[in-house]
């Protein structure tokens, strides 16, 4: 077949958009659990993941702060030519979503719509565990209740299971003892279904089935997630049809102390660099707001 000029350069600049690497953030190695589905189901596709490891946990600041993390991210995002960029952090999906979708000329998914509607497929009780800003946002309920009016939604804001996910406290018994404590409220509600409303919260995945009885459907949205990134990457052409080049690891924080981190969740220790963000000003968060927080949310359940 001959092409014409026109013709030669439009099948080079899609098949050049095509080898474009997806973007994948999370506030540190929460993201991860979308990065293995991205593996598992998008084989195909190469990778930047980039963790906000100098500013976590996110769950505990404001809807601006957020926002300004997600502007500078993006703008970083696209210095790597990246085609798509998917928000694998529920905090951030609930806060900065449609603000920077009209803002940023290039696909960005959300985790928290794929994972609304995955959980409407399986019950109508539905609980959700989340960092206390998207629990405060009603982001879920908000999904959940367009999708389905007659399902009824709880939300519990879990501010430490990210601290304690990121300095490998699983196993810990006092991280059993704070997931009893997030979860009684929900299971006194009879829930038939539980989501993971942060991407860390699949790394609990064996203590909290060890609290929750069977009969509880428990929704990982990264699943969902990964699903409507393959839908849209075929909507637009964009799809991958040449093996995946190594992913990219970026942190704004330790290196050493992410790839470590990492080994478990992916089975080697990743090569991490580190990145200096634009207007990269790092607030403390210290523990006794983190404390005050789950006061404050306790008194409102």
């Amino acid at each position: 077949m001959n092409l014409s000029p026109g013709q030669h350069s439009h099948t080079t600049a899609s098949s050049e958009l095509q080898r474009g690497r997806i973007g994948v953030f999370d506030s540190g190695a929460g993201g991860l659990t979308v990065l293995r589905e991205l593996y598992r189901q998008l084989p195909n596709e190469s990778i930047v993941y980039f963790g906000d490891t100098a500013r976590l946990p996110y769950g505990i600041r404001s809807q601006a702060e957020i926002l300004q993390f997600v502007r500078d991210i993006l703008g970083w995002m696209l210095k790597q030519d990246v085609k798509m960029v998917m928000m694998a952090c529920n905090t951030s999906s609930a806060l900065a979503l449609e603000a920077v979708r009209s803002e940023f000329d290039l696909p960005i998914l959300g985790i928290i719509l794929p994972g609304a509607r995955a959980a409407v497929q399986v019950g109508r009780r539905i609980g959700v565990i989340a960092t206390p800003a998207t629990a405060n946002s009603n982001a879920y309920r908000q999904a959940i209740e367009e999708i389905d009016p007659a399902a009824q939604v709880w939300q519990r804001g879990c501010p430490e299971f990210v601290p304690l996910v990121e300095s490998n406290r699983i196993q810990d018994p006092y991280t059993h003892q704070i997931a009893k404590e997030y979860l009684t409220p929900l299971l006194e509600q009879k829930i038939d279904t539980l989501i993971y409303g942060c991407t860390h919260y699949p790394y609990l995945a064996p203590i909290i089935r060890s609290i929750v009885p069977r009969s509880v459907r428990l929704i990982d949205p990264a699943v969902s997630l990964v699903q409507s990134a393959a839908q849209e990457l075929e909507m637009l052409g964009l799809r991958s049809t040449r093996p995946a080049v190594p992913t990219q690891f970026y942190v704004s924080g330790c290196p050493n102390t992410f790839a470590q981190l990492s080994v478990q969740w992916l089975g080697c220790a990743p090569v991490v660099q580190q990145v200096n963000l634009p207007r990269l000003q790092v607030r403390e968060v210290s523990p006794a707001r983190i404390v005050r927080q789950e006061s404050e949310l306790k008194s409102q359940t």
